[in-house]
């Protein structure tokens, strides 16, 4: 037994070298690295199992992670720059799961300075808040209906439920984080995140025509435009699905391209 717990460890060693080289090279490459408080935290999450147990990051900073999975480079400016973190699960893969995050995302949060953020369901928190930088995390589940609370067992915490989710966070990937000597994470398939993308830019609470919706077709644009080139296919179907779910689904997908001409025409020149 002694034995095999040293070969494990000389195996963990080697892979965290790798990484390391890897890590380096991604750096040389100009890749863009996070940064400290981000990297900080999505480093202690992967440390409790979050990713490990589902939980994939969707928002900029999923976006930002593209850089390493497309070859592109991303602006520095307003469309990859944001403060707080999103991750989501699914509920019934979070129910499912006989296996918790070890140590407790309580317990990491606490660690890190993170308070829950107070909202109408008590003993449901879904966002945590870092006093000194603002940071915010909030966790989110798909929704069919209601957008209400869910509970994430896997996880340990709440989560705001949201429709047109699942489609996001369906088939996810791994991505490299670079920060120290790299953090595997989890994140949408970038065809999936930018059709998303479409979706939410019409049903913002704040508008259709909101900065934030802006920046969401900012970042389906920049996606539709470096897949089209390179991963056509996986646009085209991602594109196809998408269109086929619902009439609201296509309602919000058209709305977005009427402000996207040149994106519209890109999608229908891959015969989607």
């Amino acid at each position: 037994r002694i034995d095999r717990i040293e070969e494990l460890r000389s195996t963990a060693k080697k892979r965290q070298a790798e990484r390391s080289r890897l890590v380096r090279l991604l750096r040389a490459d100009g890749m863009t690295p996070t940064d400290r408080a981000t990297g900080s935290f999505l480093s202690a999450m992967a440390a409790a199992g979050t990713f490990r147990l589902g939980g994939t990051i969707v928002g900029t900073n999923a976006f930002r992670l593209y850089e390493g999975e497309l070859g592109i480079r991303l602006p520095l400016g307003g469309t990859a720059n944001t403060g707080d973190i999103d991750i989501a699960q699914f509920e019934t893969l979070s129910v499912a799961l006989e296996d918790r995050g070890d140590p407790g995302l309580a317990e990491t949060f606490s660690a890190l300075k993170f308070d829950p953020v107070p909202g109408l369901n008590k003993g449901r928190t879904w966002r945590w808040a870092q006093g000194g930088s603002g940071q915010l995390v909030e966790f989110l589940t798909p929704a069919f209906g209601d957008e209400t609370i869910r509970d994430l067992p896997a996880l340990g915490v709440g989560a705001q439920g949201l429709n047109y989710l699942n489609f996001l966070i369906a088939e996810p990937i791994h991505a490299a984080a670079i920060y120290r000597s790299g953090i595997l994470v989890q994140v949408p398939r970038p065809e999936r995140y930018a059709i998303h993308k479409l979706i939410i830019a019409d049903r913002r609470r704040d508008g259709a025509g909101s900065l934030k919706s802006a920046k969401d077709r900012e970042q389906g644009a920049l996606l539709i435009e470096a897949m089209a080139e390179d991963r056509p296919d996986d646009l085209a179907r991602a594109y196809t699905t998408a269109m086929e779910v619902g009439t609201r689904w296509r309602e919000h997908i058209g709305n977005s391209l009427k402000r996207m001409p040149e994106r519209k025409a890109i999608l229908e020149s891959l015969g989607a």
